[in-house]
């Protein structure tokens, strides 16, 4: 017999749900640039995903200065400007 899977999905996590603001940080040494996503909750945590790897988490940290210097000594840049997730509602 062939059984179904009725359990809900796992819980999201939450600073995907929760966002404050967004950012896109590019890698200009490549061409054409490599991006990735830095998002902030409202409790100021932070993660780096990678929409090439299904916005796979590659960095996260409590605060947006250890991702913002993660980031940096990478050598990404930030594309000016913030996404705000209120201006999206």
């Amino acid at each position: 017999m062939h059984q179904v899977n009725i359990m809900s999905s796992p819980a999201r996590d939450q600073v995907k749900n929760d966002w404050e603001f967004a950012e896109v940080w590019i890698d200009p040494t490549l061409a054409p640039p490599y991006m990735l996503l830095l998002l902030s909750d409202r409790d100021g945590n932070c993660q780096v995903c990678d929409p090439v790897q299904k916005y796979t988490t590659v960095f996260a940290s409590s605060t947006y200065q250890e991702a913002e210097f993660w980031l940096l000594e990478d050598e990404y840049e930030p594309v000016e400007g913030r996404i705000l997730a209120s201006a999206l509602d």
